[in-house]
Formats: structure tokens, C-alpha cells, sequence
């Protein structure tokens, strides 16, 4: 089969740098902007946070007067600008905090980087008074808020800023940790973005397998790659007649990861993601419009990777495999028909009576593979699978079906804790007549509840095994700029699975 050479991808722009220190802002030199939170007081005024009073002080400037006369209120995410010139220092930031949850912090976090962007440094005393988890989630989102992609001529019409430093912090040294959990967290969510903001002239499955590769390189992780013979070997059905008509031949990554200090038997959990590098719908072709956001039909396998990638850093007590199924759904003569019938790994048959309907084809054979040859103690799957997931929920929320309660519970709870909000949807049995083929075992388009329907689709290929289906096509795409939020792919996931995978007692209590 041919295959083409992919483009050149420019070098991108990298994530601030952080520091913690137990100075306030105006106590360390050579900051070029200064951030204080402002919290809701009594009767609509603002109270300032800590260092503020001191800073406005030394330049000569009432900041809360400056609020006053902004009519701030300090709600989350409002900003109140003030150019200065004194020193080193040119601008400070007075950031709303609002109820000062953790999700507060975290959108406080996306919103002064966004602030300070082409700025070399920011100390800010935000997390002076953050609650327990509000450093992290601070980190993050001023981690994500800075994310930014491009391929122009003359580079990135802008640049993250390059150091936050998180000052006011007390005993600074013991809550480096933290920091850390939050630089691995944050860094999974800007690796699954990168990689579903990628265009499909570079991103094709080859090069996908590249990049799983490099990665396990970096992280310590056993790596395999299926090629198209092997995969024919193998009998992967579904990812062969899905990747069919593409030029570049689809693959199917292995990832593994093993806790370093584990003693005896710990549970194994199997990760599944959707890997579709490029979706035109095949010979059921979409529309253009709907297949304008299509480089990111690969969200799932971009946020198994980067969950993979980060595992380490974490010191996830469990051991944990990565299966990642890439094709390029494209049309061509050798294209798969309405009406074929595909033989999935195991031999479970399905009939294909919409092209559009793929990226269930390559799960199936992945998860079948991850059932009789893996025998998991828990298997999920991600995956940007149906339209009927975004017209459920929107574009702030995720799906997601599961077979066992335990399992839903901790996933949802993960998805709290992680900003990537999740919502348990039913698999309805009725419908599971919907499925009905006259020829094979199933038919790939039962249509109906889509989203339902495909997910009972996938069940059949978990077995016993306790299962979860994260049906992300709702928030693949964010549509405006909003918090750590930037707009185009999102590269939903990778913080739910690592904060549950993470977390403790999440996954051991399905042992």
C-alpha cells in the first residue's frame, strides 16, 4: 500500500515554568507583573487578598479603591488590569475568586496566564489561601490557559508566559509534591490537546504510533506496534477495514505500565482509545461542515497516551495497559461498503450499514483483544463516537456508560475532582434489538438513542469484565475560550483517568 510523506510540524510553544516561594509578590525581584485574588465581601464589596495592601503600598496606589472604581465584584474569573511602572514591574493583576472552591482556583489560574501571556514572569499570592487541592487545580488551569497551537510562517502569534511563581505559600518545600502532581496532571491535559489539535496532513496513524512510541521511550513503558500485516495476521477486522482506502495504512499501539514498588497481585486495568486520525465518514461521506473538526476524531487514543505517559509521575499503584486503535476513515475504491461484514478480533461479526459509524469497528476489536488475551480486572474505553452525545449534553459535558456501579461512581467522582465532568447515561436494554442484523452477529448502525445504542454495541465486546464507555464527542471541541478551556480540540480525558487511576482506593476496590 502507498504511503505518504507526513508535513513538517513547526516547534510549538511549551508550558510555563512554575516556582513556589514564601514571599509575597513584592518581596521578590525581578517580576514583571504581580496577581492578587479578590474574594465577594458583605453588601457588595470586595476584600482583597494577601500582599495586596503591601504591593499597592509600595507603588503608591490604592488597589482597593482602583476596585471600587471598577465595579468589581470578585467573581470567579473576573480581571481587573492595572498598568504600572515601578522597577521591574509593569502590570497588576486583581483576579476574582468567588467562592473559593477548587474549581475557582482553577479558573482563576486559567484566567491571569491568558493575562500574562508574552509576559516573562507573574508572582501571584493566589494560593496563599487556597483549601486543600486548590494549588493543584490552580496549576493547572494556569497550565492549560497558556495552551496555544500554530503553524505560522513568522511563529506563534503568542507565547505563554514563562515562569509563575506561586508565592505566599507556607512551608513552600513540603508542598512541592503537590506541584508536581499538578505539572504531570496539567501536562496530560496539554499532551491529548496537542495531539487532537494536530492537522491530518501530519497526524496520520504511522505517525500517531511515532509519537506513542517517543513517549514510551521517555516514560519506561513496554511498547508494541501492530503494522497492517500483523494486524492481519492477528485478525483486527475492524481496524483493517476502517483504515482500508486510506493511504497511509492504519496500526494498533500497546502501551504498558507497571508500578515500580508493587508487591504481589495488583489489579490491571486496560485503557481502550479511539484512534481515528481523520474522519471523512467513508463512502457514507459527511457533510463539509461536519467534517471540519474531524483531526480530532482521535481524542480517545490522544488522551490514552498522555493518561500512559504520566503514570510514573504520579506513582500509580496499578498496572495499567494502553490499547490504542489508529486508521484514517478516508474513501477510496478499496473502501468498506454498506452492507460488508467484518470479522473482529475473537470472531464476533458485525454488518456495516454506515461507514460513519467506525470508530465502534476498531474499539470492538481492541477491547476484544484486551478481554481474552489481557483479562483485565477493569476495562474502559474513550472515544469522540457519536452526535448524539453532543445533542444530550451540550459541549461542557461528558458521557459515559458503565456495567458495573462501583466503577461509575469512581469515574464520575474522578471527573469532579479532575474539572472533566462526566455523565452517567443508561444502557437501556431494550434497545438492544436495535442491533439486529439479518446476517451478522450486530449491526453497526442501530441508530435510534446513537449514543445508547453504540454503546450497547461495545458491550458485547467487554464480556464480565466491569466496563466503562467515555463517550467524549460532546466536549471534543470547545467553541470559545473559556478558563483552561481553549478553543478548538480539547483533549478531554487525560486528567479524569489519571485522578482516578491515581487516586486512592479508586481502582482497588474493584479488585
Amino acid at each position: 500500500m502507498a504511503t505518504t510523506t507526513p508535513a513538517a510540524l513547526p516547534a510549538q510553544v511549551s508550558p510555563p515554568e512554575f516556582a513556589l516561594s514564601e514571599h509575597a509578590p513584592h518581596e521578590i525581584g525581578g517580576v514583571e507583573c504581580w496577581a492578587f485574588p479578590v474574594l465577594p465581601g458583605e453588601d457588595g464589596a470586595v476584600v482583597l487578598g494577601p500582599g495586596a495592601d503591601e504591593a499597592g503600598g509600595t507603588l503608591g496606589l490604592d488597589l482597593l479603591e482602583v476596585l471600587e472604581s471598577a465595579r468589581a465584584t470578585g467573581r470567579t474569573g473576573e480581571l481587573t488590569v492595572v498598568p504600572v511602572a515601578a522597577g521591574d514591574v509593569r502590570l497588576v493583576l486583581l483576579v476574582g475568586l468567588g467562592d473559593q472552591s477548587v474549581t475557582d482556583f482553577r479558573r482563576a489560574g486559567a484566567t491571569l496566564a491568558r493575562a500574562v501571556k508574552d509576559r516573562a514572569s507573574v508572582a501571584t499570592s493566589i494560593c496563599a489561601i487556597a483549601p486543600d487541592g486548590a494549588l493543584e487545580a490552580f496549576v493547572v488551569g494556569a497550565m492549560l490557559g497558556s495552551f496555544g497551537f500554530h503553524w505560522r510562517s513568522e511563529g506563534p502569534a503568542e507565547q505563554p508566559v514563562r515562569q509563575v511563581v506561586v508565592a505566599g505559600v507556607q512551608d513552600a518545600d513540603s508542598r512541592r509534591p503537590e506541584l508536581e502532581r499538578a505539572l504531570a496532571l496539567g501536562g496530560a491535559g496539554w499532551r491529548s490537546r496537542m495531539l487532537a489539535t494536530v492537522p491530518s496532513n501530519v497526524k496520520n496513524p504511522a505517525w500517531m504510533a511515532e509519537q506513542a512510541v517517543a513517549v514510551a521511550d521517555a516514560a519506561g513503558l513496554e511498547v508494541t506496534v501492530w503494522d497492517e500485516q500483523r494486524l492481519a495476521e492477528d485478525s483486527f477486522g475492524g481496524i483493517l477495514a476502517v483504515g482500508a482506502a486510506s493511504a497511509t495504512p492504519p496500526r494498533l499501539v500497546r502501551l504498558d505500565y507497571r508500578p515500580a514498588k508493587s508487591s504481589g497481585k495488583v489489579p490491571h486495568v486496560v485503557l481502550v482509545g479511539k484512534g481515528i486520525t481523520f474522519d471523512t465518514g467513508g463512502l457514507d461521506i459527511k457533510p463539509a461542515q461536519g467534517m471540519s473538526t474531524m483531526k480530532r476524531d482521535m481524542t480517545g487514543g490522544a488522551v490514552v497516551i498522555a493518561t500512559m505517559a504520566a503514570l510514573a509521575e504520579l506513582d500509580c499503584p496499578v498496572r495499567v495497559t494502553g490499547l490504542v486503535p489508529l486508521a484514517e476513515n478516508a474513501v477510496g475504491g478499496n473502501a468498506m461498503r454498506p452492507g460488508d461484514v467484518i470479522v473482529h478480533h475473537g470472531g464476533r461479526t458485525s454488518e456495516v450499514n454506515n461507514t460513519d459509524a467506525e470508530g465502534r469497528l476498531v474499539l470492538a476489536d481492541a477491547m476484544a483483544y484486551a478481554v481474552s488475551e489481557l483479562k483485565p480486572d477493569v476495562l474502559v474505553d474513550v472515544a469522540t463516537l457519536t452526535g448524539a452525545m453532543k445533542v444530550a449534553l451540550g459541549q461542557r459535558t461528558g458521557g459515559f456508560f458503565a456495567n458495573d456501579d462501583a466503577l461509575a461512581e469512581a469515574i464520575s467522582e474522578a471527573g469532579k475532582t479532575a474539572g472533566e465532568p462526566v455523565w452517567r447515561m443508561p444502557l437501556v436494554a431494550d434497545y438492544e434489538e436495535k442491533l439486529a442484523s439479518k446476517v451478522a452477529d450486530a449491526d453497526n448502525a442501530a441508530g435510534g438513542a446513537g449514543a445508547i445504542t453504540a454503546a450497547l454495541f461495545l458491550q458485547h465486546f467487554a464480556g464480565d469484565v466491569p466496563w466503562a464507555h467515555l463517550d467524549v464527542a460532546s466536549v471534543g471541541d470547545s467553541p470559545e475560550e473559556r478558563y483552561e478551556w481553549t478553543t478548538g480540540p480539547s483533549g478531554f480525558g487525560a486528567r479524569l483517568l489519571l485522578t482516578w487511576l491515581a487516586g486512592p482506593g479508586s481502582v482497588a476496590g474493584l479488585r
